[in-house]
């Protein structure tokens, strides 16, 4: 299962939620993110959204990122579904075709082609896309971001702050990037309207997690029994 959609859009804390419910429902889930999930994940998640990080090519960073995936797949989410447990993440593929594919422009087919080639053309049982209006997203996005950065820089250890990285890259990109993020992601799920699920993200956290919570029960049969 995937969590998806802009930045700011809450995804995390509602991924968080949804895991919380179905272990409660007496599933094991894995909860787990990309790009990262691995050491090696994790370090390529540095490289690609610090803000730091200049001149990266637009086919290099999907690379990146389909580099990490496939490792996080062979290390993670691969043995955690050969033994019966439920993954749950934060972005998979789609992000990359509607950040990388639409956003800048690479075009849907290339990633695509890398997610059979690299990932095994691995799929979803379901995808909640958490919508909302782009400019608010992104707003919140960038202050979380800043907020996390400057925490960093007025830490104990503030001699190392300067060599850590922040995650304000793609938040560094205009509103015209996004907006073709999100006719990404709208399009995606117009493709793929059996695996995707779009929820409405605009209300407030507990209306967010009331639909999905519907949408998992309606489509997984997964939280019988949950209160």
């Amino acid at each position: 299962m995937t969590f998806e959609g802009l930045d700011g859009t809450g995804k995390s804390t509602q991924l968080r939620k949804l895991a919380e419910v179905l272990r409660r429902a007496g599933h094991k889930v894995v909860e787990t993110r990309e790009p990262g999930g691995t050491v090696t994940g994790e370090k390529i998640r540095r490289l690609l959204l610090d803000s730091k990080t200049e001149g990266l090519s637009p086919p290099a960073e999907m690379a990146l990122m389909f580099a990490a995936r496939a490792q996080h797949i062979a290390e993670v989410i691969q043995p955690a579904l050969d033994r019966g447990q439920i993954v749950v993440c934060d972005r998979f593929s789609d992000s990359t075709e509607a950040y990388q594919g639409y956003g800048r422009r690479l075009g849907s087919e290339k990633v695509l082609t890398l997610h059979r080639i690299l990932c095994g053309n691995l799929q979803p049982d379901l995808t909640i896309l958490l919508d909302s209006n782009p400019a608010i997203s992104l707003g919140r996005a960038r202050r979380r971001n800043q907020a996390a950065t400057a925490r960093i820089a007025g830490g104990p250890n503030q001699g190392a702050a300067k060599h850590s990285s922040d995650e304000n890259r793609f938040e560094q990109q205009n509103r015209v990037f996004f907006a073709r993020v999100h006719e990404g992601y709208r399009a995606i799920a117009s493709r793929e309207r059996q695996r995707i699920m779009v929820i409405d993200a605009r209300g407030t956290p507990s209306e967010t997690h009331r639909q999905i919570l519907e949408a998992v029960e309606r489509k997984l049969k997964l939280l019988s029994g949950v209160s």
